[in-house]
């Protein structure tokens, strides 16, 4: 079983690949710095945790502003 189940994630997330994208991205923050926005977790790996950060509300998506330009798009 999922834990957090994904009805308790969508309600903080809008979308199916926002989740993916935003819980991919805090994973590898956690496993290269170690901040941990929760004191504790029910899993031990660091996907698990960042989709418990997602469903306590610690971990929200920024809104993107247009004008940005990413590296990867020069």
């Amino acid at each position: 079983m999922l834990y957090p189940s994904i009805d308790a994630l969508k309600k903080n997330i809008d979308s199916k690949y926002s989740l993916v994208s935003l819980a991919s991205k805090r994973a590898r923050q956690m496993q290269e710095v170690g901040n941990e926005k929760l004191e504790s977790y029910v899993s031990h790996k660091t996907v698990g945790k960042a989709l418990e950060e997602i469903a306590a509300g610690a971990l929200t998506k920024e809104k993107q502003d247009a004008s940005t330009i990413y590296h990867d798009e020069i």
